[in-house]
């Protein structure tokens, strides 16, 4: 995978083009961390309780499929099998950028994602922003 040019320079700057690539919790998609950024993260991780179902869920997914990589001198970045397998990722891909990381997405279930109304509407936290 070719990470966008807009993209490729804030990440050598921010971690010197280091990534960390891993599982979501909710959705069939990679999440792709500035390798900075996962650092401050995996503590909080490493702390939720091990007695909580979902919470061990959680760290046996972003952790136990983490993988550190670095981009080559043309901003690529090869996706590890196991990952490419639980996102499903083939040809078509989608570098979803959300503020301090990413999201990588096979096209289509992007657009499902998007696409699905699943009813729950806007989290109180929105309704006072203004866009």
């Amino acid at each position: 995978m070719a990470i966008p040019v807009k993209y490729r320079e804030t990440l050598s700057s921010v971690s010197g083009g280091r990534i960390v690539m891993t599982a979501h919790t909710q959705d069939r998609c990679v999440l792709v961390y500035p390798e900075t950024e996962w650092q401050q993260i995996l503590p909080k991780i490493e702390a939720l309780p091990s007695f909580n179902k979902a919470a061990l869920r959680a760290q046996r997914l972003l952790i136990g499929y983490a993988c550190s990589l670095e981009l080559d001198g043309n901003g690529r970045v090869l996706v590890p099998p196991t990952l490419r397998d639980y996102a499903q990722l083939e040809k078509k891909l989608m570098l979803v950028g959300l503020g301090k990381k990413f999201e990588l997405w096979s096209e289509e279930a992007f657009l499902a994602s998007i696409a699905d109304d699943d009813g729950e509407g806007l989290p109180p936290e929105m309704l006072s922003l203004t866009l």
